[in-house]
């Protein structure tokens, strides 16, 4: 392929404005920031050495979603799914005892950065990002997830889909309904819609940061719904229903002051990164929280409890002053 300057600077202006939406599909496909930026790199690669041969049979976006899509594919073979830990057993019972080891070996699903998606992204796409979603996703294999994600999250048609994957619309048709099957059995409909947000989200966030700062558990209580669930990778313990969330919170609450929260956005879901402090007098981060708020309530907290990779990417401080 013989290139000039020129030709490096049109494929950078023509396919950079992609690179937002390509993340967010590459990390639909993996569940792992770190590796969707990998591949999307990949796929600008591929994309690059191939540009010559684009001759706009199809749009530029479908091209690179083809090419990316590809990648991942590849990257997916023989790998494990990336779970929480709701995918991998049923909840604990006795929510006061201290918690086992943290599991190292699960390679565990990761929140996506909002500012890592383009905004208007976030908005058009909020359900397909969420984090009960992509948990979803990977109980799919491969193959369905990427049928899954083209035609209900891309729009792409039946043939466009069996095109790329190089099988029989047939194919694609069935494979799609055995995808949306297995998602109604592990995911509930209601944790699969976008719901908008709005100042009664904003209102049940700020309610949550005030009631852990200020170790106020009658407001948490408040803001549970009946059904919570709480998860907290890298551990397998997981609780169900507001009574055995309340008994697991109760007993960790800390006293005032020891506690702080800087907020931020996660999946397209409100989130919040807590500092404890130490005997030092330092706040260190503890754990980033990807909150589900439904009718006014919290449904889920999912509090990644080792989060020291994370923050880079959400731009959070390691300690607070």
């Amino acid at each position: 392929m013989s290139t000039t300057t020129a030709d490096r600077d049109e494929f950078v202006r023509l396919t950079d404005p992609y690179r937002r939406e390509l993340l967010a599909h590459c990390y639909r496909m993996l569940g792992s920031v770190d590796e969707a930026e990998d591949l999307v790199q990949e796929t600008y690669l591929r994309a690059w050495r191939s540009y010559d041969g684009f001759e706009g049979r199809a749009s530029l976006r479908t091209w690179l979603h083809r090419i990316a899509t590809n990648t991942c594919l590849t990257a997916l073979e023989g790998r494990a799914r990336r779970p929480l830990p709701s995918g991998l057993g049923g909840p604990a019972e006795e929510p006061e005892e201290p918690l086992r080891a943290p599991v190292a070996d699960v390679p565990w699903l990761q929140p996506l950065p909002d500012a890592l998606v383009d905004p208007a992204g976030v908005v058009a796409a909020r359900g397909s990002l969420r984090l009960a979603l992509v948990a979803a996703l990977q109980q799919l294999s491969a193959r369905q997830r990427a049928v899954l994600i083209l035609r209900d999250v891309l729009a792409w048609r039946a043939p466009e889909v069996a095109a790329l994957l190089g099988t029989s619309t047939a194919a694609v048709k069935s494979s799609l309904q055995r995808a949306r099957a297995r998602l109604d059995e592990v995911a509930p409909d209601e944790d699969l819609v976008g719901e908008p947000e709005g100042a009664a989200d904003r209102e049940v966030l700020d309610r949550y940061v005030a009631a852990f700062e200020n170790a106020d558990v009658d407001s948490l209580i408040g803001l549970l719904k009946d059904g919570v669930e709480l998860e907290m990778p890298p551990f397998l313990e997981w609780y169900s229903g507001k009574k055995d969330v309340l008994r697991f919170l109760h007993a960790r609450v800390h006293e005032k002051g020891t506690l702080r929260m800087l907020r931020t956005r996660a999946n397209g879901q409100p989130a919040v990164a807590m500092y404890v402090r130490g005997e030092d007098d330092v706040l260190r981060v503890h754990s980033l929280q990807v909150l589900t708020v439904r009718e006014g309530l919290l449904a889920r907290i999912t509090a990644f409890l080792e989060p020291a990779d994370l923050l880079d990417r959400f731009g959070l401080p390691e300690e607070l002053s």
